[in-house]
């Protein structure tokens, strides 16, 4: 009887904060039509960014309210119905019910947990050739391409703003900018070093070596999110490198920006228009302005957390790729496959899933607290 009680507690407290929290979102879609607020942009943007972020839990508690509804009507008919055909029906539905409320209160649980407002953002990828010489410049040429096949699988649209190839191939350095719907929320998992272990192509003696690519994933920071003073910042203008045929290599369309108060750095090479560049370079040094911010964030949140799945720490070896065992490993969560070629052809959606439920945890762990 007690636990009955209890049961209908939580399910009441979660009808709760469902109704709050769609008086909000009826209130939010409300001031979205009024005439004031779509003249500030500023607070426009804004708004329409918390509803697009509140229509998932909207949309599982109308769900769950409809089946707490058919469950009370299902038990309403075994109470006072006559009819067997009837009660038999009702019998089978409530049963049904019952088994299918927890995973959907745990759904609504994980989703009532305040989401990072990050993740909605677009993200700026960046993937370096760490130690090993020419084999870590190609092996990060295999991490972008992994990453670029996975973007398709995605339908999301990847731009490159600056590289510098390895002398053998791949590339020391490749930056691009990944837009579509949750990129950042998806991608930050990446963040961090990521190891192989393979005969590289330049060794004779069959030996297998060690080599590593770190990679940064940045959430886009938009013009809202911060302001740059332009007198703080230093514009330099010079020919791109690379591929691109003449008018690429002998314009000053290349753009270089010096954020001189924090000595940051981006640079843009892309594109035939210098205006385009430097819009590109602006993005850019906007976010990794932001993202000085935002790694306090994160290191906060991981100073209150045991274990933390996405992290600051971009040092961090988070995942080794064993190609005479065919396997990769994520040390985060002792995750390992044993199909190395399918996970680097794009098919890394698997392991993200298993971050994304145990980061999960741990913040449903972290709110019980």
């Amino acid at each position: 009887m007690q636990s009955k009680q209890f049961k209908e507690m939580a399910e009441n407290n979660l009808l709760e904060k469902l109704d709050g929290l769609k008086a909000k979102y009826d209130s939010i879609g409300a001031q979205l039509g009024d005439p004031e607020v779509i003249a500030d942009m500023k607070r426009y943007v804004q708004l329409n960014k918390d509803y697009k972020e509140l229509e998932p839990i909207i949309q599982a508690g109308d769900r769950y309210r409809k089946m707490v509804n058919d469950l009370s009507d299902a038990k309403n008919i075994l109470l006072n119905e006559k009819d067997e055909d009837l009660r038999e029906m009702a019998k089978e539905e409530a049963t049904a019910l019952e088994e299918s409320l927890p995973a959907m209160e745990e759904e609504i649980r994980i989703l009532l947990i305040p989401a990072d407002p990050q993740d909605s953002k677009n993200a700026i990828l960046e993937i370096r050739g760490g130690t090993g010489g020419d084999e870590a410049a190609i092996f990060a040429g295999d991490l972008f391409r992994m990453y670029s096949k996975y973007f398709e699988r995605k339908g999301w649209k990847c731009e490159v703003t600056n590289v510098s190839e390895g002398a053998a191939g791949g590339y020391k350095e490749i930056v691009c900018k990944v837009s579509g719907e949750k990129v950042y929320g998806t991608l930050k998992y990446e963040s961090g070093v990521h190891r192989v272990q393979r005969v590289p192509q330049t060794e004779t003696q069959g030996r297998v070596h060690t080599s590593a690519a770190s990679v940064a994933v940045l959430p886009e920071a938009d013009e809202f999110d911060i302001e740059i003073d332009m007198k703080d910042v230093r514009k330099d203008l010079f020919c791109s490198s690379g591929p691109g045929g003449q008018g690429v290599n002998t314009t000053y369309s290349a753009v270089r920006l010096t954020h001189i108060p924090s000595g940051i750095v981006v640079q843009c090479q892309d594109e035939r228009s210098q205006l385009k560049n430097l819009d590109k370079a602006m993005a850019e040094l906007r976010t990794r302005l932001y993202n000085l911010e935002y790694e306090k964030y994160l290191n906060d949140i991981t100073a209150k957390r045991k274990t933390m799945v996405s992290t600051g720490d971009r040092s961090a070896k988070i995942r080794t790729y064993n190609y005479p065992q065919s396997r990769v490993t994520d040390h985060r969560i002792g995750y390992t496959m044993y199909n190395l070629p399918v996970f680097m052809d794009g098919d890394i959606q698997e392991v993200i899933d298993q971050l994304q439920i145990a980061e999960n945890a741990e913040r449903l762990k972290a709110a019980g607290e």
